[in-house]
């Protein structure tokens, strides 16, 4: 499963990407508005930091609009990907953008139905909020059962990007459901290294080296 970071700051992912680890980005206009900088400009530099997917999102309502808007963003760099809303006129946006070759990924997906519709339209990604929709009472995880099941009877090339992850429990599910994707922030990527015995076992392992007064080098 790809690992995408969340986030529209450039300090963040300059510290993640020597990981290795980061496989692409996405951004939303909160995310941008909280970055305080203009959005084509913090587009370009996470596209030329991180090489792969990065997804930049449309603000018009209108399909006209979002239509010219995508193209306008998918001019800055070849791994931009134009992020689109699951609403008529946005699918309809990513149905006429699709068939330009620009890469798409439709946002806000609530249920299976709607990821169907944006996979008919060639959404490259589908972004079920599986956090948001926990929120709402109902089960994240098994919206990303519900989806790949579709995908995979039907043969859609559509890739599923589990949004709204707000724990590594979510991560864990959203692999065990077979997303192909997960968008985490920052902070959830960094616990995702975390656990009590990894750490009690490195101390005990450091402390019986220091007793040896050893060195590798």
């Amino acid at each position: 499963m790809q690992i995408f970071i969340d986030t529209a700051e450039i300090d963040a992912l300059r510290a993640l990407a020597p990981t290795g680890l980061v496989d692409g980005v996405t951004t939303n206009p909160s995310l941008i508005a909280k970055s305080g900088r203009k959005m084509k400009e913090v587009l370009a530099e996470i596209c030329a930091l991180i090489p792969g997917p990065i997804s930049g999102e449309v603000v018009a309502t209108e399909p006209d609009a979002m239509i010219a808007e995508g193209l306008d963003l998918a001019n800055i760099a070849p791994n931009l990907v134009v992020k689109l809303p699951l609403t008529m006129e946005g699918l309809t946006a990513c149905r006429a953008l699709t068939d330009r070759g620009v890469r798409t990924n439709v946002t806000l997906c609530f249920s299976a139905v709607q990821a169907l519709l944006a996979a008919k339209a060639g959404a490259s990604f589908i972004s079920p909020f599986i956090g948001r929709l926990e929120d709402n009472g109902q089960d994240g995880a098994q919206l990303l059962h519900e989806i790949r099941t579709i995908y995979d009877r039907y043969g859609f090339e559509t890739k599923i990007l589990a949004a709204s992850v707000r724990t590594p429990h979510h991560v864990l599910g959203a692999a065990m459901a077979g997303a192909d994707c997960a968008t985490l922030p920052p902070a959830v990527f960094r616990a995702l290294y975390k656990h009590v015995l990894t750490d009690l076992g490195l101390d005990a392992f450091l402390r019986d080296w220091r007793a040896t007064n050893q060195t590798i080098l």
